[in-house]
């Protein structure tokens, strides 16, 4: 709810008078896209039976105003999809990469411009296939008004060489359920036409919320956020990697995660839930790795022997601690979890924070002796476990 109302207050301060063509046009919106106090994206599009001319400025990992053009068939489907990405802090009219889509064969071809770069190879996917783009969700508009219209389940959207595998299901107590094959589902609400109102995505790995709005300025707000990411201000990468090392009592351990942001956000259990498998972090799962011998928990609660090597930890938060995973798996991004692969697991102390940590932090420090301390902390909260070498 917090995430919603941010959102509604955050496009009311990006609201600009549309032009009165557009005002007119049923199929005319915009949309804000944000993450916890962040606006992440804003667009805006027009759309008639023949064409969807949009627009759109991201600022992750640096901020980029984007045009789109997409040309429709009689019946609906995609002909031809191009986006033109510049840099907004340039003058210059020249995109710094355009990509295009076009239907062919039963199939596309997809070219890609960078510079005096120019690279063209059919992608294998159905004529009936969308785009997607990463933080920019009017295409979704289309895949909604296709499930209304009793086309539901299978939705491949088209994402570089490699179409996505995405779903569209109908969403408990209303609107539809949006499932991207590796972060998740997104939960979308529609309006009577079935347009996209707004979308929750708690679900998925993004954790964003997206609201529609009926006109958002676009190139103002890319000029300021350009000025931003200049001086040092910008929002950067949503998820960034950090790399903790450290010696206890003689064993060398390294510690290499994802660190996610709070943005405002309360963190357990609003977006890291109780009692669900979390990956630790973000991105590529955080691997673990020591040159001696650990034993890892209490003896009143359970311990783990972990040999020397790399492993890969998760866990399970709880009100009471919840519990630490060891898995021998490693290289493997946070989503891909094999339970089959845990060497085990053992519980997590819990404790409050006296002051919100806003970056997911992993430390392993010393303690007495042979003895030390993994310690997780995010927002008010911090897990802990204690440790042995041997």
């Amino acid at each position: 709810m917090r995430a919603m109302v941010n959102a509604c207050l955050l496009s009311a301060a990006f609201l600009a008078a549309a032009p009165v063509a557009a005002q007119a046009r049923a199929d005319s919106a915009g949309l804000v896209t944000v993450l916890g106090r962040d606006t992440l994206a804003l667009e805006r599009w027009v759309r008639t039976p023949e064409r969807i001319t949009a627009e759109a400025v991201v600022r992750s990992p640096r901020t980029t105003y984007r045009r789109y053009v997409m040309d429709l068939a009689p019946d609906g489907t995609m002909r031809r999809f191009e986006e033109r990405s510049f840099d907004p802090s340039a003058s210059a009219e020249r995109p710094t990469r355009t990509e295009v889509f076009e239907a062919a064969d039963g199939g596309w071809t997809r070219t890609l411009t960078q510079g005096d770069s120019v690279a063209t190879r059919r992608v294998e996917a159905p004529a009936t296939a969308l785009p997607w783009v990463d933080l920019v969700h009017w295409p979704f508009e289309l895949v909604l008004m296709r499930a209304r219209g009793g086309q539901g389940g299978a939705a491949p959207l088209l994402s570089g060489n490699n179409p996505l595998a995405y779903t569209v299901t109908p969403a408990q107590g209303g609107g539809w359920t949006l499932t991207h094959p590796f972060r998740g589902p997104s939960v979308a609400q529609v309006d009577a036409q079935g347009r996209l109102v707004s979308l929750d995505a708690a679900g998925t790995t993004r954790k964003v919320v997206v609201s529609r709005v009926p006109w958002v300025e676009v190139q103002a707000p890319a000029a300021r956020w350009a000025q931003a990411d200049r001086e040092g201000r910008g929002i950067g990468e949503l998820s960034g990697r950090g790399r903790e090392e450290a010696t206890v009592a003689g064993a060398h351990i390294r510690v290499d995660y994802g660190t996610p942001v709070r943005r405002g956000r309360d963190i357990f259990p609003a977006v890291v839930q109780w009692g669900q498998l979390w990956r630790t972090g973000a991105n590529r799962a955080t691997h673990f790795t020591t040159d001696r011998a650990l034993v890892l928990g209490d003896p009143a609660t359970g311990t783990l022997e972990v040999p020397a090597g790399e492993y890969t930890l998760f866990s399970i938060p709880e009100e009471n601690g919840g519990w630490l995973i060891v898995n021998r798996q490693t290289g493997q991004n946070g989503t891909a979890y094999d339970a089959t692969r845990d060497l085990g697991r053992v519980r997590m102390r819990l404790a409050m924070t006296d002051e919100p940590v806003e970056v997911f932090t992993i430390r392993a420090q010393p303690d007495c002796g042979d003895a030390g301390v993994l310690r997780l902390s995010w927002d008010d909260t911090e897990f802990s476990v204690p440790f042995r070498v041997r």
